[in-house]
């Protein structure tokens, strides 16, 4: 038994005040993975306890159906978008809405993509991502609590139980229920069992650029149905990639993606989950700053054809503003990300790691620290 004491969040999520900021001026679409605290966070907004709805509960969904709508200030929708005309419904209610009516969408896809039928909703919404818990969120300050995030994973439920037994009995659950809930009810994939072989083999790929073609190899499947399956956890929030960084300056690939996990618990081996746990919490700041702040954030990483690589790349307007390469220990000085920061002296330089003290700055200005010195001071 190996049982964890974790802490609790001390304040609300940290997405709450700009929700109720958007929700007085439009409607506010809160997308994310399933079981990341979206329902938990609408609910407790003011006026919500009455204003609830869930496509997925019968009773509520012929609610919606017949236009019985809740007598509040405040509707919540959750998982509307698997209702095939529910970009018309949430038209309709917008522009027809009453003074003062605030409208809240919610759902475990990107809602950008799952657009069935009717009218644009363009201009009459904000989309904000929820993302697990962060070492920022959490107000992590030990070394200790960083390696339980890290164990543990940053979903609220497996986080706050505290026990990498029910982590790990929560992750098996949530890959079987994403696979014959959420794919079933949103997408036409008629092969789930190689589905559910490929959600098993991709945590063992994190770290290393992603090859089609060999899991295609592996599963014993076309090419076309692996790239599918791939883009469908995609849109689930079940994996990200993230794209290979390109400038004048490098001779950098091009094509090479690489793929992380939400739940970076899944990943076997500590310094690939590491380096999964960096991934996420960079791609949570980067959704944070583009939707709340609007700036024009892209994550990437850093591979040339001579083969040095950097593991994190935070790019804007295409101009590389921040680099990270994540280490297990107290390493040496990396030196790719040398070769990377004198090429972008402008970019701050950061090789953290997830078990190592030294913290100092190189010459060339790069910081060497504990992890928690820069995920910290994110989102």
């Amino acid at each position: 038994k190996c049982q964890y004491s974790a802490p609790m969040p001390l304040r609300a999520r940290y997405l709450q005040p700009q929700i109720e900021a958007d929700l007085a001026r439009k409607m506010v679409f809160v997308a994310g993975p399933r079981q990341v605290g979206k329902t938990t966070l609408a609910r407790s907004l003011p006026g919500a306890k009455t204003g609830y709805l869930n496509w997925d509960v019968a009773e509520h969904r012929e609610r919606i159906l017949r236009r019985e709508l809740p007598v509040s200030k405040l509707w919540i929708f959750d998982e509307i978008h698997k209702y095939r005309s529910w970009r018309g419904f949430l038209k309709g209610l917008y522009d027809g809405r009453r003074a003062g009516q605030r409208i809240l969408v919610t759902g475990s896809a990107r809602l950008d993509f799952y657009r069935h039928g009717g009218d644009s909703l363009q201009g009459r919404y904000h989309l904000l991502r929820l993302h697990p818990f962060s070492a920022a969120e959490l107000g992590l300050e030990r070394p200790a609590e960083l390696r339980q995030l890290l164990k543990l994973g940053g979903f609220p439920e497996p986080f706050l139980a505290g026990s990498a037994v029910e982590a790990r009995r929560w992750s098996r659950e949530y890959r079987t229920l994403l696979v014959r809930e959420e794919v079933t009810s949103l997408e036409r994939v008629q092969d789930l069992g190689n589905l559910e072989l490929l959600i098993l083999r991709l945590p063992e790929l994190v770290g290393s650029p992603l090859s089609i073609n060999a899991l295609r190899e592996d599963l014993q499947v076309s090419h076309k149905a692996v790239a599918s399956w791939i883009d469908i956890l995609e849109r689930l929030y079940a994996v990200f990639r993230i794209p290979p960084l390109a400038g004048s300056k490098i001779r950098a690939v091009k094509k090479e993606q690489k793929l992380y996990h939400l739940d970076w618990s899944l990943v076997p081996a500590d310094p690939q989950r590491f380096e999964n746990l960096v991934a996420c919490h960079l791609l949570k700041w980067v959704h944070y700053e583009q939707d709340v702040v609007g700036r024009d954030l892209e994550l990437r990483y850093f591979r040339d054809t001579d083969g040095r690589e950097v593991d994190f790349v935070v790019v804007e307007k295409r101009r590389p503003l921040l680099l990270v390469e994540a280490k297990w220990g107290d390493d040496a000085r990396d030196k790719n990300l040398r070769y990377l920061k004198l090429r972008y002296p402008k970019a701050d330089a950061w090789q953290i790691s997830a078990t190592g003290k030294k913290d100092y700055v190189t010459p060339e200005g790069i910081r060497v620290a504990p992890a928690l010195k820069l995920l910290a001071g994110l989102v």
